[in-house]
């Protein structure tokens, strides 16, 4: 049974994913803010956080930035602010996916059934755990990236993309479809959620015997001649 954190600091918002969720069949824990969650994590791993950005103490995003520098837990995220900015933010910090307030419960759980779906896939989509190209190696059950002997540090987005690319050398893909294999939709924005993700990557991958390359007017791809 997968146990999802639900952080919000309005009590109905939490009294009612919990009740649907525990419906759904999934084990559901609460937290009025980033704080109680911290404090909650140093026990417990959830399968799932659902997470509010604007919240008193820690708020959303700042316990999302505190999350990714150890945990690949996913994240989906939820705002009464649609902004563009404060989506795109969210996703370049780790998150998984992005729901704007109001939303039904319903939907909820179709993009946490999704996200699950996804990741599984992403997760099991070569025949070996253990992928060595040139002086790098990916193992995929740790979510694990070197060059050499050195771990790379990555976001969980930076690995899911880095792990594609290196998963289908050479063929290149628009930033429409890396958005849509990663994230699971069609995000209707100008390509810099992945350009900066991309420049972020080619910066942490210095010695590598490999690179990503941009393919003008189109995308991107993996060079394994570096």
């Amino acid at each position: 049974m997968p146990h999802v954190f639900v952080i919000d600091d309005e009590q109905n918002i939490r009294d009612i994913l919990e009740k649907y969720l525990k419906k759904e069949g999934f084990m559901v824990s609460t937290f009025q803010d980033g704080a109680e969650v911290l404090c909650a994590l140093e026990t417990t791993e959830p399968d799932l956080l659902v997470l509010d950005i604007m919240m008193p103490n820690v708020d959303g995003l700042e316990l999302l930035r505190r999350l990714r520098k150890h945990s690949f837990i996913p994240v989906i995220v939820v705002s009464a602010r649609d902004e563009e900015l404060d989506r795109i933010l969210g996703l370049e910090l780790g998150a998984d996916d992005y729901l704007t307030k109001p939303f039904s419960p319903r939907e909820l759980v179709v993009r946490i059934k999704n996200l699950f779906k996804r990741m599984n896939r992403l997760e099991h989509g070569a025949t070996s755990y253990e992928i060595n190209v040139n002086n790098m190696q990916l193992n995929k059950k740790k979510r694990q990236v070197f060059i050499e002997d050195q771990e790379l540090v990555l976001t969980p987005k930076e690995y899911d993309v880095l792990s594609f690319l290196i998963q289908n050398p050479g063929q290149p893909f628009t930033r429409e479809k890396l958005i849509e294999t990663i994230w699971g939709y069609h995000y209707a924005g100008d390509g810099r959620l992945i350009d900066d993700l991309v420049k972020r990557l080619r910066k942490k991958m210095t010695g590598a015997d490999m690179k990503i390359v941009t393919v003008w007017g189109y995308g991107y791809k993996i060079d394994e001649e570096g």
